[in-house]
């Protein structure tokens, strides 16, 4: 919404009434003033101009909503008041110490007309981040020693009540193995453990709402995905992945930390930033349904956006096959195969010598 000057100072927005009926039926109202945008909200007897760009990655106010006299940032929930333009407290605590304040603009009402004025725009207040809370976001460097494994389990498992996984069984008897022969570090961790929230669709809203490291991760200092990112990004050399098969897919939580690491590839889309270099990334899969090869080739797939690299023959599969339910006998069966563990540590092998190229060890 364009307006026209009436003045060099004062700006005419409308009738005080007729705003006054809109902004209490839809909150918030975003005007224009030669490329200057300003989101206008009108609450308990008052109105209030703001800029429309939020403190924190400049979101779009006037897209959010105006809550108890705030309007909170649709990014990343950021509040500010509506009239004074302050931070509140909120969800900004976690990231910093002062989130500052957006710019404010003077208005007056003459004869039941609102005016603003450009010019009186303050200045804006920037946010102070607390320290330490970005570790991540520095830049990935490999520090110098052996090759590191990095072994992700994906199986669903209650912590109350634990039961026998044959993929994580895998994984956990190839990372040993490999420990023992391979002279590498190695490191597991079992999503069932961690402590860390869905995707909350930033990337839906903009795509420089996702950021890195992950917002949520940024708001919420307990979220646990912050273990993958670090394992992942900054110590690992390879990464595998172990998860069963679930009606004919990857486990829900290899899903729930995939949609997590959108934060990861994002920052090729938006910076040309590739967080994951010279990494190798190798699958154990298992199951009572006989699709893993499609599991196989999806998961690979993502990983290669990621920017991973896949060894010859980049994964270990078994499966009892379609017309087989005999659990029992399956977790008996890839406990004491041979064939299977020696398998499962052949697949590392293959990693660590692409990992020893791409590293020049």
């Amino acid at each position: 919404m364009n307006q026209e000057n009436t003045s060099s100072e004062w700006t005419l927005i409308g009738k005080t009434e007729d705003l006054i009926r809109e902004l209490e039926t839809h909150g918030l109202k975003e005007l224009e003033f030669d490329k200057k945008k300003v989101v206008l909200t009108y609450h308990d007897g008052a109105f209030g101009a703001l800029n429309n760009k939020c403190n924190h990655m400049g979101g779009p106010l006037s897209r959010g909503r105006l809550k108890k006299g705030c309007i909170e940032c649709p990014w990343h929930y950021w509040e500010f008041n509506h009239k004074t333009g302050e931070s509140v407290s909120g969800s900004a605590e976690p990231l910093s110490s002062n989130p500052g304040a957006v710019p404010t603009f003077p208005l007056k009402i003459e004869n039941g007309q609102l005016y603003i004025s450009i010019p009186g725009e303050t200045k804006r207040v920037q946010a102070v981040y607390n320290s330490g809370i970005m570790n991540l976001s520095r830049e990935p460097k490999r520090e110098a020693g052996k090759i590191r494994i990095l072994g992700i389990s994906t199986t669903a498992m209650d912590k109350n009540h634990p039961r026998f996984s044959t993929s994580e069984e895998l994984l956990n008897s190839a990372l040993k193995t490999a420990a023992k022969n391979l002279d590498v570090e190695t490191k597991i961790i079992k999503l069932s453990d961690l402590n860390f929230r869905h995707c909350e669709g930033f990337y839906s809203k903009s795509e420089k709402a996702c950021t890195w490291p992950c917002s949520i991760t940024k708001m919420d200092p307990t979220d646990e995905m912050s273990q993958i990112y670090e394992g992942m990004v900054h110590w690992a050399d390879i990464v595998i992945v172990s998860s069963p098969i679930r009606w004919g897919n990857a486990s829900s939580l290899y899903y729930k930390m995939a949609e997590r690491l959108n934060s990861v590839q994002n920052q090729i889309t938006l910076k040309d930033r590739v967080l994951i270099q010279n990494k190798v990334v190798g699958m154990i899969i298992t199951g009572g349904q006989d699709n893993i090869q499609s599991v196989a080739g999806q998961m690979l797939n993502f990983f290669g956006e990621l920017g991973f690299m896949a060894p010859p023959f980049p994964y270990v599969g078994h499966s009892l096959g379609w017309s087989s339910e005999a659990m029992e006998q399956n977790m008996d069966y890839v406990r004491d195969s041979e064939y299977l563990h020696n398998q499962s540590y052949e697949l590392i092998e293959r990693a660590v010598e692409l990992s020893k190229k791409l590293v020049q060890l």
